[in-house]
């Protein structure tokens, strides 16, 4: 599985590599109700296979039919180099293109040729990605030439007089701890925000009847999964298993390693009496402070299904944080 940034980057680089050219677009800036976030991106071949988008779809229609009636190569032939394109900016455009009241789109074009160097530079930020390691385009504004920067920045977009910097960010990846009802639901929530999920429970037969398709599932103990996949800061482990002996193993490790969240589910008193033992297993009390339990937002969840919003949001609102 493949975050929206990872797909985009993953279809320019396979086009580039058949020798079509593609024409990538990334939104600058935007104001009021915008229907998609500074940073997101389309990108479209010439005969108009497309991936990704830049609004609810309304956007989407008036570049195709510019692309078929040849008024962005136009665009793109009086200068030569990447142009701005200002969405909204009309009342009667926002209702032509179906925008929120108030809506606005700024969005780079670029029209990227099916050249060696292109063709390298994609398939760099699509090896970061896979390594989860985070990367930025850099766009010459006057030339069109794409680098890669290893310094990316907090900012998904950054512009200067003549260079547009979009950092582009590796997929996050959740480890679950316990085949129960409740990992099924957070599964299930996660995989539709564009996480990868692995489920991960040692104790025997407890995996034979767990299900969530898209899921990874492996019974190895589980600090040795911690430590050689979710160790990094694109990481989060959830402890949802309700068993010392597979929750402490793996929060043994994962409160000494730079995951953007560590979590575990139980009552006030369950997570009292685990912060009690977790001294003893050589964490430290700093460590042992980056723990989230109870688990989850204070929703009053009571059903499996309400306890996986509680726990998802949380780590949404953490993730964003960041």
């Amino acid at each position: 599985m493949q975050s929206s940034q990872q797909q985009i980057i993953s279809h320019v680089q396979r086009w580039l590599q058949s020798q079509k050219p593609v024409w990538l677009c990334t939104i600058l800036k935007t104001w009021g109700s915008s229907p998609r976030p500074i940073g997101a991106m389309m990108a479209c071949t010439l005969d108009g296979e497309l991936i990704g988008s830049i609004s609810g779809g309304c956007i989407e229609e008036d570049f195709l039919q510019q692309l078929r009636d040849g008024s962005l190569k136009s665009q793109y032939d009086e200068s030569g180099k990447p142009f701005i394109v200002k969405y909204g900016v009309t009342a009667e455009e926002q209702a032509r293109l179906k925008l929120p009241c108030g809506g606005q789109l700024h969005v780079l074009l670029e029209f990227i040729e099916a050249t060696q160097g292109n063709r390298a530079i994609f398939s760099r930020l699509l090896s970061d990605l896979e390594n989860h390691t985070k990367v930025s385009r850099v766009v010459d504004l006057e030339t069109g030439k794409i680098s890669a920067n290893d310094n990316s920045s907090d900012s998904p977009v950054i512009m200067s007089e003549h260079t547009m910097t979009h950092s582009l960010s590796p997929m996050y990846r959740l480890l679950l701890l316990g085949a129960g009802d409740v990992a099924k639901f957070v599964a299930e929530m996660a995989l539709a925000l564009e996480y990868n999920v692995t489920l991960c429970d040692p104790r025997p037969n407890y995996l034979d009847n767990w299900q969530v398709d898209g899921v990874e599932k492996t019974s190895r103990l589980p600090d040795d999964v911690v430590r050689e996949q979710f160790s990094n800061p694109y990481s989060g482990i959830v402890a949802l298993a309700h068993d010392p002996r597979v929750d402490d193993m793996a929060l043994m490790e994962a409160l000494k390693t730079d995951a953007f969240y560590v979590g575990a589910m139980g009552s006030e008193r369950t997570s009292a009496a685990r912060r009690e033992r977790l001294p003893e297993l050589g964490l430290s009390e700093e460590e042992i402070d980056r723990l989230h339990a109870p688990i989850g937002l204070q929703i009053n969840s009571k059903t499996p299904a309400e306890i996986a919003i509680s726990v998802m949001a949380e780590i949404t609102s953490i993730r964003h944080k960041r």
